[in-house]
C-alpha cells in the first residue's frame, strides 16, 4: 500500500512540474511584465520628447531651413498678372558666424532670367536677444561685390567663395526683421516686420522702407517690401499684398513658354515703384 501511495504522490508531483498549462500561464505572465515595461518605457520616451522644449537656436534654423531654396510667385502672378510679376526667389547657406548665426545668400530674379538677378542680398538669421519680445532675428545686408556672388546657389560648392570670404564681403546693414512664432490655428509659422518707421531707403524718392515677412508651412515665405516718402506716400512696392513664394515644382517645363514669363516692353515702365532694383 505504501508502495503504491508513493507511486501516486510521485506521480501527481510530476504531472504538476511538467504541466504544459502551467508552463504556458507562466510564460504568459512574464511576456504580460516585458510588454508593459515597453509600453510604460516608450510612453516616457514619447513624452519626453513632446515636452522637450524648443531652443532660441532652434526657431533660429527652423526659419533659415525655410527662407533657404528655389521659390516662385507664379501662382500669384496668374491670379493678379497686372500687379504681380512671376519672380524667382534663390536662397542658400553661405557661412556661419562665430556666434552661430546663419549667413544665407539670397537673390531675386524674373523666371525668364534667372541668372540675372536684380537683388542681391546676405541674409543673417539668429535669435533674438534675450531681453526682446520675439524669437528669430533676421537681418538684410549689401554685398561688397554683388557681380562676384551671381548665381552663387546654382554653382557647384567648389565654384562658391568661401565660407570666410563671405563673412568678409557682408557690406552695410539694411533691414532687420523680428519674428515671432504665430498662434496656433494660423497659417503660418513665424511672422514678424521692421521696426514701424522702417530703415533708410532712398531708391525712387523713397525716404524709408519697412519689410513684413511670413514664414509658412511647406517652406512657403510671403514678403512685403515697401518704400515711403517723407510724408508717408508710398512710392515703390506691390500695394494689395505682400509676394507669395512658393518652393519650385518638380517640373517647370511648361511654364518656360507662359506669358506671365514674358511681360509686354517696356518693362522699366512696369517694374518701376513695384519693388526694387539692385542698387
Amino acid at each position: 500500500m505504501s508502495t503504491g501511495s508513493g507511486s501516486g504522490s510521485e506521480s501527481k508531483s510530476s504531472e504538476h512540474d511538467f504541466n504544459p498549462n502551467s508552463s504556458s500561464n507562466g510564460w504568459g505572465k512574464a511576456r504580460g511584465v516585458v510588454l508593459k515595461s515597453l509600453v510604460l518605457i516608450g510612453g516616457a520616451l514619447l513624452l519626453k520628447r513632446l515636452t522637450k522644449s524648443t531652443t532660441r537656436w532652434d526657431h533660429a534654423r527652423i526659419v533659415a531651413q525655410s527662407l533657404a531654396g528655389e521659390k516662385f510667385s507664379r501662382e500669384q502672378a496668374s491670379r493678379d498678372p497686372d500687379n504681380y510679376f512671376n519672380l524667382r526667389w534663390l536662397s542658400c547657406p553661405a557661412a556661419e558666424m562665430v556666434d552661430g548665426s546663419k549667413v544665407l545668400y539670397f537673390e531675386q530674379a524674373f523666371w525668364r532670367t534667372p541668372h540675372k538677378p536684380y537683388r542681391q542680398r546676405f541674409y543673417m538669421v539668429k535669435p533674438c536677444p534675450k531681453e526682446m519680445k520675439c524669437d528669430v532675428e533676421v537681418s538684410t545686408h549689401a554685398i561688397r561685390d554683388a557681380e562676384e556672388y551671381k548665381n552663387f546657389c546654382d554653382r557647384p560648392k567648389d565654384q562658391r567663395p568661401e565660407p570666410e570670404e563671405v563673412i568678409g564681403d557682408i557690406a552695410e546693414h539694411l533691414t532687420t526683421i523680428h519674428l515671432k512664432r504665430c498662434d496656433r490655428g494660423k497659417r503660418c509659422l513665424y511672422e514678424g516686420s521692421t521696426q514701424p518707421d522702417g530703415f533708410p531707403n532712398t531708391w525712387n524718392g523713397a525716404a524709408y522702407c519697412t519689410s513684413e515677412l511670413s514664414v509658412l508651412k511647406n517652406n512657403e515665405v510671403h514678403i512685403w517690401d515697401r518704400g515711403y516718402d517723407e510724408e508717408g506716400n508710398q512710392v515703390w512696392g506691390a500695394k494689395g499684398g505682400p509676394y507669395e513664394f512658393k518652393p519650385a515644382p518638380a517640373s517647370s517645363f511648361d511654364d518656360m513658354f507662359s506669358p506671365l514669363n514674358f511681360p509686354p516692353q517696356p518693362l522699366e515702365k512696369r517694374i518701376q515703384g513695384s519693388f526694387v532694383l539692385q542698387e
